[in-house]
């Protein structure tokens, strides 16, 4: 039977140490909470998201995206992106509500799967930030994902994954590490794991800031770079994949 893992997290519970959105308790690099265990249920976690579809099968985007525009059925086989940052409730949710918005308005909702995570769980169940939901409402999008911890097999799962820092690159990639000696797969993980701000291309910025401390205007340059990115990005993998679909 095939293994199934999901993502485990031990925070110590003492009222002595300072638990926030940038504690270094909550960064994988800096601590040794982040375990993964075997979860042979492969059930809906208690985040409300349930698990990607079995289907949905790691695979190069021009053979990805020319079988989902010739199939829409329930065969089609999306290409899937993951959107990741921290605690998975300002810059990455945004990116998806924003991404999704994108791929909305192309009419290409049935080749996608689109879905967001972070490198910690503390925030987990949760909506995004007021804020993030409101900056991105006022441009017209949409954000109602709920906070989860990124997992194992999001590694297999997902066709690319968005890095929003170079810190959150290195804390997934090093999850992936202490992931992939329990179970033999061919991944590439250090070419699937991508920052987000290398698709700008209005903006120089080589990693999308954190506004959760920040002021209205942090959350306003988020979204600025993640339109940027998100565009481009969408670009790339319609040229890449099909010319019905770049139609």
């Amino acid at each position: 039977m095939k293994s199934l893992y999901s993502a485990t997290f031990f925070i110590p519970t003492t009222s002595k140490l300072p638990i926030c959105h940038h504690s270094p308790l909550l960064s994988l690099k800096s601590s040794p909470f982040l375990r993964f265990s075997a979860d042979p249920s492969n059930k809906q976690t208690n985040t409300g998201k349930s698990r990607l579809p079995e289907r949905i099968k790691a695979s190069s985007m021009a053979s990805t995206l020319s079988t989902a525009s010739s199939d829409h059925s329930q065969s089609t086989k999306p290409y899937s992106v993951l959107f990741v940052c921290l605690g998975n409730i300002c810059r990455s949710p945004a990116a998806e509500g924003v991404f999704r918005h994108l791929v909305k308005q192309r009419n290409l909702d049935s080749v996608f799967y689109i879905d967001s995570a972070g490198t910690i769980n503390y925030h987990e169940g949760n909506p995004a930030d007021s804020r993030m939901r409101a900056a991105s409402k006022r441009r017209g999008i949409e954000i109602t994902s709920i906070s989860r911890p990124i997992k194992p097999s999001d590694f297999r799962e997902f066709d690319l994954i968005l890095a929003m820092d170079r810190q959150n690159r290195e804390d997934i990639l090093e999850a992936f590490e202490r992931w992939r000696h329990r179970e033999t797969f061919p991944i590439d993980a250090d070419k699937k794991v991508e920052l987000m701000c290398s698709y700008c291309k209005r903006h120089d910025e080589t990693e999308v800031p954190d506004p959760y401390y920040g002021g209205p205007q942090g959350f306003e340059k988020v979204l600025d770079l993640l339109e940027d990115a998100c565009e481009s990005l969408l670009e790339k993998i319609v040229a890449e994949g099909s010319q019905v679909l770049a139609s």
